[in-house]
């Protein structure tokens, strides 16, 4: 958000700023989805409560999706509408966990995990996944967890994660799955990535595996905000349990009332085979501007870096290119002053990710090829 912050005041003062940071997709929404919006602003209807978990329509909808993507019955009682995946997060681990218990969260990931757990007075377990499990957790890191930590009342996944954008195959999904019920762990999958992956032509669940596809008394979470591009409407939704619903539906009309009742009726439409058509788009989009980082990544020199098997990030460490700088803090603070290019420093994921960076290819392929023009010319300026 520093950094965000920055790039805002340098744009204001009229620099030309190439902004790698945010994981918020360009395109915006799919058009039937900005003419629903139009045509129910236009219509004068008004725009009061919704019921606490949805309108009935977009919750059969999003089952009607599952049916579509992974072959899932999914009854519609079961999907909770929410205020955007992280209005999903704060309701779900909040009927999921009491306070003292220990959920487990790889590292480096996504930040906000951590917070809202630790809001929530629950205690978090950090566990450091590097490229020998792919950055992903597996039954024998829980294991360590569980003898250092104690009992654990459940984990986090994310496939694609954020930073790593790395994935687990249906295999690995399995054993997490089989883990957590074996020890009496709830699993917590965010799958908000899915759809914006990059399979080989062979694989055999292109999109992801759903966590329900293998345990239905895991937690599932996912939003509009990346395949379908709407950050900014603020909608999300959440797979679950039975045992879970009646506490979920009691907490939702306290938390938040109600999700936004004009981006839920203006969602219906995110399920249309336009919609659909547009997000396949902005998918082929993502996979040239990766493709075209992927070819330049030996230009720049950085260290390793995570396989980027979906959603559109590339994180690494920066290497040798660090040079002088004490960390990727100051790397990437210089490199925003000096050529105007945005990246995150890896600490916001990782304590130890001192040395590296997430750099967003959401931005587009012209964005991409030119912000790598402009930090390899910082490289060379300060090479030692």
């Amino acid at each position: 958000m520093e950094v965000l912050a920055r790039v805002a005041e340098l744009r204001a003062a009229g620099r030309d700023v190439i902004s790698l940071c945010a994981g918020e997709p360009s395109g915006g929404a799919p058009a039937p989805v900005s003419e629903a919006a139009a045509a129910l602003h236009a219509s004068g209807t008004p725009l009061t409560y919704t019921p606490a978990l949805g309108i009935a329509e977009l919750r059969q909808a999003i089952a009607g999706h599952y049916r579509r993507w992974y072959g899932l019955d999914v009854a519609p009682r079961n999907v909770a509408v929410t205020t955007g995946s992280s209005g999903a997060f704060t309701l779900l681990f909040l009927t999921a966990f009491n306070p003292g218990d220990r959920v487990v969260l790889a590292r480096p990931g996504y930040p906000a995990y951590r917070n809202i757990l630790k809001a929530l007075g629950i205690e978090v377990i950090e566990i450091p996944c590097g490229p020998q499990t792919r950055y992903q957790p597996t039954p024998e890191l829980l294991d360590a967890a569980a003898a250092t930590h104690g009992p654990l009342a459940g984990v986090v996944l994310a496939s694609p994660a954020n930073p790593t954008g790395t994935m687990v195959n249906r295999a690995e999904l399995g054993a997490l799955a089989d883990w957590c019920r074996e020890h009496d762990a709830r699993l917590v999958s965010d799958e908000i990535y899915h759809g914006i992956t990059y399979p080989g032509p062979d694989a055999a669940d292109p999109r992801g595996v759903c966590a329900w596809e293998l345990d239905q008394e895991s937690i599932v979470i996912s939003s509009f905000s990346k395949y379908w591009g709407m950050t900014g409407w603020r909608l999300g939704w959440s797979l679950v349990p039975d045992s879970l619903l009646g506490a979920v539906d009691a907490l939702a009309s306290n938390v938040a009332l109600c999700p936004p009742a004009p981006a839920q009726r203006a969602a219906v439409a995110a399920f249309s085979e336009e919609s659909y058509a547009a997000g396949e788009q902005s998918v082929a989009q993502f996979s040239a501007t990766r493709a075209a980082l992927l070819e330049r990544l030996p230009e720049l020199g950085w260290g390793a870096a995570a396989p980027a098997d979906g959603a559109f990030y590339l994180y690494a460490d920066l290497g040798e290119q660090l040079g002088a700088w004490p960390d990727s803090g100051a790397y990437c603070a210089a490199l925003l002053e000096a050529e105007g290019v945005a990246l995150t420093p890896g600490v916001d994921f990782d304590e130890d990710g001192t040395t590296a960076v997430r750099l967003s290819f959401a931005a587009g392929e012209d964005a991409v090829r030119e912000a790598v023009d402009r930090i390899l010319r910082f490289q060379a300026a300060h090479r030692g």
